[in-house]
C-alpha cells in the first residue's frame, strides 16, 4: 500500500474511489447529436485507463428543451440517450473507474435562437451578460415543468449506469435562484435565503425520490459570488451548511466567483499566468466548517499542488480536469513512480476557449486528446528501425522527435538556434506566457531518455541532412514574420516579433497593425504600453484578436486598458512614408470612402509568418515520395504511402508553420499523425 495522500481510497457513501484524483465536470463538445457516441467514450475511457478515481462527464448536460446548449453538449432530456450513456459507464467501469455526469439547466445562460427557440427562463429578466438572452421572467408552471425534467433526467442517468449525477448550479439555474442579483421572485421562491433555496432544495429532493438512496447525488455551487449584492462569503457558508444538514445531497463541489462575463469565468477558471489553485483554501474553509465531504477544481495543475490540498485537508477528491486533458495517465504515472513522464498543463486554455467558439476541446500540446479513435497517447515500437532526420527543433520538430523516438528509431535534430523552442521561446519571453516553455521543456526531458540527437547552432542545407543517410527526413523550420503587407513603406515597419525579442526597441507614439489577430500582437502592444509610450491596435476585422479568444483576452485587457491602449477595429492600413523623424500611416477601410493618416514614430505589423521553406524544396527531389502528403492516409491515421519518385533515397515531410501560418495546436498535430507510423 502506497502511503501518497493522493492514492489513498476513499468511501463516498456506498461508493468506494479508488485514489484521491478526479475529472471534475465539463463539456468537451464531442456528442453527435447530443449523445455520447464514439469520440466521447473514447475521451472518457481514456482517462478511467489513465487510473483516475472518478471522471464526471458533460459539464452541463441538459435537462430541458428550453435550456439549450450554446456549444454542443449532451441533451438528456431525451430518452434516447439512456442507451449510449450504459456504453460509456460499462466502459469506465470496466476500467475500475467510477463515473458520474452532471446535469443543469442553463436558466439565462443560453439563448433563444438556438434548439427549439423557446424563450430563455430566470428568476428574473435580468440579462446574462455573456450570452446576451432577456429571459422570461419564471412562472409558478415553469417553476414545476423544470423540477420535474431535473426527476426525469436524473432517472435517466441512473438507467444508464452512472454512479451519481452532480448538479450544476454556479452560475446556471440553480443559482440564478440563489442570488439576490438574479432572483426577483416574490415568494414563496424569492426574498429570504430560506425562499431563493426553495427550489434548489425541490430539485434536489425530487431527483432523490426517483434515484433512491443509493445513488449518489452532489452540487457544484458559487459560495461567494464576488460581486456587490451577490451571495457573499458568509451567506455561502450558510448556504453549504444547509446544503449538508438537507440530508439530501452527498458532497459538496465549491465554486467562488461568478461567470456571467468573460473576465468573471477567467478568475474562476484561472488560465496561465494567473495564480494556481486561488480558491483552494477558501474550499478547505468549507470542508473545516460543514465537515462534510468537499470536491474542488480550479488550475491544480501539477501533482504537488494536488498532493497538497489532500495532505493538508482542504478537499477530499481534488479535481485536475484540464491537467487530465494534457495527459490522462497522471494516476498511472503517480503509481509507476514515474511523475517526471507527465505531460504538464501550461494552463493555454485552448481547450476552453475553442468550446466557447463552437468547436470541440483540443489540448494545446496533446493531439491525441479528443481524437483517442484515431491517434495513440502511448506509442507503440515500429516493426523495422530506420534513420529519422529533422530540422528545426520548435514544438513540431521536437513532437516529431518525441514520437519517432518512441517508434524505436534513431532520430536526429538538426536547430540553426542555440536552443530548442522556436516561436514558443519566443512567446514565452513574456511573463504571463512563461508556461509555455513547458511544451518544449517537457519535449526535450523525454527525446533527451529516448536517445534523440541534437545538433544545435547548425544551419542545415540539403547536404548535412543527406549526409545523415536518413530514411526519413522531416522540415519543421517554421517561418519567418511576413511584414510586406503594405502597397508601399515596408521598409519603414517592423514585426511584432522584433518588439518581442527586444531586436527592436518600442517607440513612444506607436501604431500595431494586427491582422493576423493572435497573441504576439497583443504581447508586442503590452510591452511597447509598459515603457508609457502610446499604443494603439488597429485591426480591419470586426473585432481584434480573434484567435486569442475569449478567457486569454481577459489578462491583456486588464493590462492594456490600464495602460490607456487604444483599439481601432474595420480600418486597414495601407501604405506608410516617412515625414521628417515620423511616419505617416494611410488608413483606408474593406468598407470604403474612408481615407485617413495617422502620425506616429514606429509601426509594428503582425501578419502571420512565411514558411520558411528553402530547404524542403532543395530536399524534394531526392525524396521517394517527391513530399507529397495523402491526406486520406493522413486525416484517417493511416501509414504514409506515397511513392512517386522509386530512385528517391528517403520519405519527406514538413509540418507546422513550414508549411502555412498556423498555431502550436496544429503543428504538434501535424507530427503526431505523421510520425506515429513511421
Amino acid at each position: 500500500m502506497s502511503n501518497d495522500p493522493l492514492l489513498q481510497p476513499f468511501k463516498l457513501k456506498h461508493l468506494t474511489l479508488r485514489n484521491r484524483i478526479i475529472v471534475t465536470s465539463h463539456e468537451p463538445a464531442y456528442p453527435e447529436d447530443g449523445m455520447p457516441k464514439g469520440r466521447y467514450r473514447a475521451y472518457t475511457v481514456e482517462r478511467a485507463k489513465g487510473g483516475v478515481a472518478l471522471t464526471m462527464t458533460a459539464g452541463s448536460a441538459a435537462v430541458a428543451k428550453d435550456s439549450p446548449p450554446v456549444f454542443n453538449n449532451l441533451l438528456a432530456y431525451k430518452d434516447e440517450i439512456v442507451p449510449w450513456i450504459r456504453e460509456m459507464t460499462d466502459a469506465v467501469h470496466e476500467q475500475g473507474a467510477a463515473i458520474m455526469i452532471q446535469l443543469t439547466h442553463l436558466g439565462r445562460r443560453t439563448r433563444w435562437d438556438k434548439g427549439d427557440w423557446l424563450p430563455v427562463i430566470s428568476p428574473s429578466h435580468n440579462r446574462e451578460p455573456a450570452h446576451r438572452a432577456f429571459p422570461k421572467k419564471m412562472e409558478d408552471w415553469d417553476i414545476e415543468r423544470v423540477i420535474r425534467d431535473f426527476a426525469d433526467a436524473a432517472e435517466r442517468m441512473k438507467a444508464g449506469g452512472m454512479d451519481g449525477i452532480e448538479l450544476e448550479a454556479y452560475g446556471h439555474l440553480i443559482d440564478q435562484f440563489v442570488s439576490p442579483l438574479t432572483n426577483e421572485l416574490d415568494s414563496p421562491y424569492g426574498g429570504d435565503l430560506d425562499n431563493r433555496l426553495r427550489f434548489c432544495f425541490d430539485v434536489f429532493g425530487a431527483i432523490r425520490k426517483r434515484v433512491g438512496d443509493d445513488f449518489i447525488l452532489g452540487v457544484r455551487y458559487t459560495a461567494d459570488e464576488r460581486l456587490p449584492g451577490g451571495v457573499g462569503p458568509a451567506e455561502g457558508m450558510e448556504i453549504s451548511k444547509r446544503l449538508r444538514e438537507s440530508g439530501l445531497i452527498d458532497y459538496l463541489n465549491v465554486i467562488r466567483g461568478h461567470i456571467d462575463t468573460d473576465p468573471g469565468l477567467t478568475d474562476v477558471i484561472p488560465i496561465q499566468g494567473m495564480a494556481n489553485s486561488p480558491h483552494l483554501d477558501f474550499a478547505g474553509e468549507i470542508r473545516a466548517a460543514t465537515k462534510f465531504p468537499v470536491f474542488h477544481a480550479a488550475k491544480i495543475p501539477d501533482v504537488a499542488t494536488a498532493r497538497h490540498a489532500i495532505a493538508a485537508g482542504k478537499v477530499d477528491m481534488v479535481g485536475m480536469t484540464r491537467a487530465h486533458m494534457t495527459d490522462p495517465h497522471i494516476v498511472r504515472k503517480i503509481t509507476e513512480r514515474r511523475e517526471e513522464d507527465i505531460r504538464p498543463c501550461v494552463g493555454a486554455n485552448y481547450c476552453l476557449d475553442r468550446i466557447y467558439q463552437g468547436g470541440m476541446a483540443f489540448c494545446i500540446h496533446n493531439a491525441a486528446t479528443g481524437r483517442e479513435e484515431t491517434m495513440p497517447h502511448t506509442i507503440g515500437k515500429a516493426d523495422v528501425r530506420r534513420k529519422v532526420a529533422i530540422v528545426g527543433a520548435g514544438p513540431a520538430g521536437l513532437e516529431a522527435a518525441r514520437v519517432s523516438a518512441e517508434r524505436g528509431h534513431e532520430v536526429v535534430v538538426f536547430e540553426a538556434a542555440s536552443k530548442p523552442g522556436g516561436q514558443i521561446r519566443l512567446t514565452a519571453q513574456s511573463e504571463r506566457r512563461r508556461e509555455m516553455i513547458s511544451i518544449i521543456d517537457w519535449r526535450m526531458s523525454q527525446c533527451e531518455k529516448l536517445g534523440v540527437r541534437f545538433r544545435f547552432n547548425t544551419w542545415a542545407d540539403a547536404a548535412t541532412v543527406t549526409d545523415e543517410k536518413p530514411d526519413v527526413i522531416i522540415v519543421a523550420t517554421g517561418g519567418l514574420p511576413h511584414t510586406e503587407v503594405l502597397s508601399s513603406g515596408n521598409d519603414l515597419v517592423v514585426s511584432a516579433w522584433d518588439i518581442i525579442s527586444g531586436d527592436v526597441k518600442p517607440g513612444t507614439d506607436v501604431l500595431v497593425y494586427d491582422d493576423a489577430g493572435d497573441h504576439a500582437g497583443l504581447q508586442a502592444a503590452e510591452i511597447i504600453a509598459r515603457t508609457g509610450a502610446r499604443v494603439e491596435i488597429m485591426t480591419p476585422d470586426r473585432s481584434f484578436a480573434p484567435e486569442v479568444m475569449a478567457m486569454n483576452l481577459v489578462p491583456y485587457m486588464r493590462s492594456l486598458q490600464k495602460l490607456d491602449a487604444t483599439f481601432t477595429v474595420t480600418y486597414r492600413l495601407e501604405s506608410a512614408e516617412k515625414s521628417g523623424n515620423r511616419i505617416t500611416a494611410h488608413i483606408g477601410s474593406d468598407y470604403g470612402g474612408v481615407s485617413k493618416q495617422r502620425m506616429v514614430d514606429q509601426i509594428v505589423v503582425n501578419h502571420g509568418t512565411i514558411p520558411l521553406d528553402d530547404l524542403y524544396f532543395e530536399l524534394r527531389p531526392g525524396s521517394k515520395n517527391l513530399g507529397e502528403v495523402n491526406y486520406e492516409e493522413l486525416v484517417s491515421g493511416a501509414r504514409q504511402s506515397v511513392e512517386r519518385n522509386p530512385e528517391g533515397a528517403y520519405q519527406l515531410f514538413r509540418i507546422g508553420d513550414a508549411v502555412s501560418a498556423r498555431n502550436t495546436h496544429a503543428a504538434i498535430y501535424d507530427a503526431l499523425r505523421l510520425a506515429k507510423d513511421l
